[in-house]
């Protein structure tokens, strides 16, 4: 008898444990802001891809331009409410380039010729993109490796993306 009330001690204990050690996951998750960036079709919701973010990353999104035929990337922050646009990289003027700058923003030249427009800090909540209409758009997460979109989610796609945070309760 003496054994059993031991094992059963024994047994609750480290269900406590146990228990203890996923309350503290979780809170560390919803404080941190561990989530995913989701890549989805626009029109019907269908999930292409899901990336593992967490607050403070950083992603990009880079293209040719339509119009001017030039490079374009677009940079986006991980922020705790959603997606924010950070900054813009261009290579050359064109239909539906920006031309203006808004009071914050700043143009500056880079070695390499490109024209980089910072300073929106912008929330978009609702950020879609048509992929691959004249070339590949790209992802790229934390500078990390190229993502074809057009691979992932076809030519002419309306792709939506999102930031979930995982939620626990």
């Amino acid at each position: 008898m003496k054994n059993q009330f031991i094992n059963h001690k024994k047994i609750l204990v480290a269900v406590i444990a146990l228990l203890a050690v996923t309350a503290t996951v979780v809170i560390y998750i919803q404080l941190v802001g561990i989530g995913v960036l989701a890549v989805s079709d626009a029109s019907d919701g269908k999930v292409y891809g899901m990336y593992p973010v967490r607050v403070g990353d950083t992603f990009s999104i880079g293209f040719i331009h339509s119009v001017n035929k030039s490079p374009l990337i677009d940079y986006y922050e991980i922020k705790a409410d959603g997606i924010y646009v950070e900054k813009t990289v261009y290579y050359g003027f064109g239909a539906g380039v920006q031309t203006e700058l808004s009071e914050g923003e700043k143009l500056e030249y880079g070695q390499d010729g490109s024209m980089i427009v910072s300073g929106f800090d912008k929330k978009i909540p609702d950020l879609t993109y048509f992929v691959g209409t004249v070339s590949d758009h790209t992802l790229k997460i934390n500078d990390g490796k190229d993502i074809s979109l057009r691979d992932l989610c076809g030519r002419n796609s309306r792709v939506r993306f999102s930031y979930m945070k995982w939620k626990f309760f």
